[in-house]
């Protein structure tokens, strides 16, 4: 079988070949049939010849796009204009700012730049549409789902990293994934308290002891060993023993792929894990060329052979358990996830693959809610004392809390909400149009240039389009929820501006929505929850600990002369597939009152 770099550079070569090496082959024939000496111009000749190719093209294509358009009765959607042709200007600004940007910004200011929320970057003369408006994003996961897909270009990113697995498949594949994996996160089994008690354990002892030496902890990290811990108890039946190893240390510790490094085995395969995220998120923003950057190899599969080490062994043996029952199925309720794959397929490619998908969904998420709960409670101290007095209330200072008292702790869940609107774990997400065009419906949110603010027809998507929406900047939309969107206010969802998300559920879809809506999400519920429950119980005072935070981490200055959060931002949040912290979050946490 080809190895997929190999694939993914023939596919460049073969496009390279059309616009570069057919015209010239054409320009070539034409010269010698119409007997023109054009000597020492034969190089701009080409070139030429290449350019009025690619024109042509672009002329083809614009019509055909034209005449579909006024079938269809939409209008174009706004398009950015670069000064350098393909707008290769835009696409090196972007490149350029996303190193030292603030998360998602660099989209945030071309939307203001255009006054719109709907744009076409149109890089390269390729259509790549990104849109923060919340109707076009409930059309792209819900009304429209059947219009839109993962598609090629996303499964050949990510396909060396998560291959077979249910984030990297459409249709049939995905509806098979999906009916395999439901029932697991059936209710009965999301409610399994005992499992998040028992590292819930280890990893406040952790807490404890650093807070008896008055030591900064990285809590991203930890809380990233907790949850790979607990997910993979319920996934696999054992687990990685995490919170065992080395972590990263207090001022000595240096950056990441996603964090702080650590220097034990679960470093090394974390490193591979979150490497592997960047490498996606890199490939995505160079966009549809982005092999000709790879062409010394594939620059994920190091990072997939170190992680299928960790994986593999696992695979193997569910299988020969299997065989060793000769056919006897234990009930769906005693079996872990890994066991109930391997009931459903003998293929060990693809129990490996949903097993890394399901890791990567319930490790990174969850982890990533916990961080920005801490980071947000150590910037609010009235809003801890609040969730605290509500924990004690219900729970008391040292009883686990029992499904009926998480489900009744209504302030916590208003701090988990409003911590995943400011910072969905998955602040962008992309879609593709199949073989056919389609419309956003109209949205009198996203408004265009001042020519069109009253234009009500649709706006049209070419067939075979990228399509990126951001959550992330979709839930700190003031016109969607107030000008104080960009502010930390719990209460937003237990006061009268509730009646705005019950209205209009598509303004916080942290989970996304529609049919690929995340079937884990009450177990995320739970776990975060029931989490926050036995932190609180101990500990009453965060405070980050920005001293020890690793070089090039912190904020830079200019942001504090920007608009939103990033003005007065504690930490650099960023993305790569998930949303991280840059060098972890780095806090002193303590208890101002005795343990009962």
């Amino acid at each position: 079988m080809a190895h997929p770099a190999s694939r993914y550079h023939r596919r460049v070569l073969r496009e390279l070949a059309c616009f570069i090496i057919l015209p010239c082959i054409v320009t070539q024939q034409l010269l010698r049939w119409s007997s023109i000496s054009i000597g020492a111009l034969t190089v701009p000749t080409y070139i030429a010849g290449v350019a009025l190719w690619i024109a042509i093209n672009r002329i083809y294509s614009t019509c055909v796009q034209a005449l579909d358009r006024r079938r269809k009765g939409a209008r174009s959607i706004p398009c950015v204009k670069g000064r350098l042709p393909g707008n290769i200007d835009i696409l090196f600004r972007m490149m350029k700012d996303f190193k030292t940007s603030y998360v998602l910004d660099v989209y945030l200011r071309l939307f203001k730049e255009y006054n719109t929320k709907t744009l076409n970057l149109r890089i390269l003369w390729v259509d790549s549409i990104i849109t923060m408006d919340q109707e076009h994003s409930k059309f792209i996961l819900a009304a429209g789902f059947h219009n839109f897909w993962r598609g090629p270009a996303q499964k050949e990113r990510m396909e060396t990293f998560l291959g077979e697995g249910i984030f990297n498949r459409d249709d049939e594949s995905w509806k098979a994934h999906r009916a395999v994996a439901r029932p697991f996160f059936a209710r009965d089994r999301i409610s399994d308290l005992d499992t998040f008690a028992r590292y819930t354990q280890r990893t406040l002892d952790i807490l404890a002891d650093s807070a008896s030496k008055n030591e900064p902890v990285d809590v991203q990290d930890l809380f990233s060993r907790f949850t790979l811990d607990a997910t993979s108890e319920f996934l696999f039946g054992s687990t990685f023993e995490t919170l065992s190893g080395m972590r990263p240390v207090a001022g000595s510790a240096t950056m990441g792929p996603k964090g702080a490094a650590a220097a034990d085995p679960f470093g090394s395969f974390v490193q591979a894990f979150e490497e592997a995220q960047v490498t996606c998120t890199k490939r995505a923003r160079i966009g549809h060329f982005w092999p000709l950057f790879e062409l010394s190899g594939d620059a994920n599969s190091e990072n997939a052979e170190h992680i299928r080490r960790w994986l593999d062994p696992l695979v193997e043996h569910a299988l020969r358990n299997k065989a060793q029952r000769k056919g006897i199925d234990s009930p769906l309720a005693e079996r872990n996830f890994l066991e109930h794959l391997a009931q459903s397929t003998d293929d060990p490619i693809v129990i490996r693959d949903q097993l890394l998908s399901m890791l990567l969904a319930a490790r990174d998420t969850t982890a990533c809610l916990l961080t920005y709960v801490v980071y947000l409670l150590a910037l609010h101290p009235d809003i801890l004392a609040k969730l605290r007095a509500e924990t004690l209330g219900v729970c008391g200072p040292n009883s686990s809390p029992s499904p009926e008292n998480l489900r009744s702790l209504k302030y916590a869940r208003a701090v988990i909400n409003e911590t995943l609107r400011l910072f969905p774990p998955v602040p962008l997400n992309v879609r593709a149009t199949r073989d056919a065009s389609c419309a956003f419906p109209f949205s009198d949110t996203a408004h265009g240039p001042v020519n069109t603010l009253h234009d009500s027809r649709p706006l049209y998507i070419p067939k075979c389009t990228t399509v990126l929406y951001l959550p992330l900047l979709t839930q700190r939309d003031p016109e969607l929820w107030g000008q104080d969107a960009d502010v930390f206010d719990p209460d937003r969802w237990l006061d009268d501006r509730l009646a705005r998300f019950v209205h209009n559920p598509a303004m916080f879809a942290p989970f996304s929505a529609g049919p690929r809506v995340c079937i884990g999400q009450n177990y995320a519920y739970n776990q975060a929850t029931f989490f926050l429950v036995k932190l609180l119980q101990r500990f009453d005072t965060f405070t980050l600990a920005p001293e020890v935070q690793p070089a090039g981490s912190l904020p830079p200055e200019e942001w504090k002369d920007r608009e939103g959060r990033q003005r007065y931002e504690r930490i650099w949040p960023s993305n790569a597939m998930t949303l991280y912290i840059k060098g972890g979050l780095w806090v002193r946490i303590s208890s101002s009152q005795p343990r009962h």
